[in-house]
C-alpha cells in the first residue's frame, strides 16, 4: 500500500483536493440557490433535489468545460508551436523523443502499438482526442444547466420561459464560457512565459536551476 501511494502520489493528492473542493462547491451551492430561491418567492430544496438543478449543472461544468479546452489546446498545439526558453515547448533542434514513431517491439509496449493499424493511429492521439470529447461534453451539460436555470427564474419571477434556441443567443450562457476561457488561457500563457526565467527545484514542470534562460524544454 505504500509503495501505490508513493508510485501514485501526484494523482491521488489532486484527486482528494477535487473532491474537497466539490463538496466545498456543493455545500455552498445548495445555500446560495436556496437564497435565491427564497428571494424570488420559492421554496428552498434538498441535497438531493440540488444535484439535479440546473444551477449545480452550470456552476460545475461551465468549469470543466474550461479546464479540458485549456488542456486539450495545449497538449495539441505544443505539437506544432514552440516557445523559446520555456520547459513547456519542445526544442529547435531535430525530432525529440516524443516525436518517434511507436515500435511494437518496445518492451511492455502498450496493447494498441502491439495491435497496429486504426487502434494505434487512435491511440497516437487518444490523449488530445479524450481533453476534447471531455470538453465537448462538459460544453454541452454546461449549456443544458445554464438553460434550465435561467428557464426556473423565469419561472418563479413570473417572466416567459425561452427555448433552446433563443438562449443560445443570449449573451448569460457565452459571458459564462468566456469568462472561464480567459483565465485558463492566461494561466497557460502564464506558466510558458514564467517558465522561461523562473526555477522550481525539483518540479518536472521547471527547467533544472542553472539552466540559461535560452534552454528550450525541461
Amino acid at each position: 500500500m505504500k509503495k501505490f501511494i508513493y508510485q501514485n502520489s501526484l494523482s491521488i493528492v489532486f484527486l482528494l483536493l477535487f473532491i474537497g473542493a466539490f463538496l466545498g462547491q456543493i455545500y455552498f451551492g445548495i445555500e446560495e440557490y436556496n437564497k435565491e430561491l427564497i428571494e424570488n418567492g420559492g421554496h428552498a430544496i434538498t441535497l438531493s433535489n440540488y444535484l439535479t438543478t440546473g444551477h449545480f449543472f452550470e456552476a460545475t461544468f461551465e468549469n470543466w468545460e474550461s479546464e479540458f479546452l485549456q488542456m486539450g489546446l495545449l497538449v495539441w498545439l505544443t505539437i506544432f508551436l514552440r516557445q523559446k526558453g520555456s520547459s513547456e515547448s519542445k526544442g529547435f533542434d531535430g525530432e525529440e523523443e516524443v516525436d518517434r514513431e511507436p515500435s511494437p517491439q518496445r518492451k511492455d509496449a502498450p496493447w494498441p502499438v502491439k495491435k497496429g493499424g486504426i487502434l494505434l493511429s487512435l491511440y497516437k492521439n487518444s490523449l488530445t482526442i479524450s481533453l476534447f470529447l471531455l470538453f465537448i461534453v462538459s460544453f454541452f451539460l454546461h449549456f443544458y444547466g445554464s438553460f434550465k436555470d435561467e428557464n426556473t427564474m423565469n419561472v418563479l419571477k413570473g417572466d416567459p420561459q425561452v427555448s433552446l434556441a433563443d438562449y443560445l443567443g443570449q449573451s448569460r450562457f457565452w459571458f459564462e464560457s468566456f469568462q472561464n476561457w480567459q483565465s485558463e488561457f492566461l494561466s497557460i500563457f502564464a506558466i510558458i512565459v514564467l517558465s522561461i526565467f523562473l526555477r522550481q527545484k525539483g518540479s518536472s514542470q521547471s527547467k533544472p536551476v542553472d539552466a540559461p534562460h535560452s534552454e528550450t524544454g525541461e
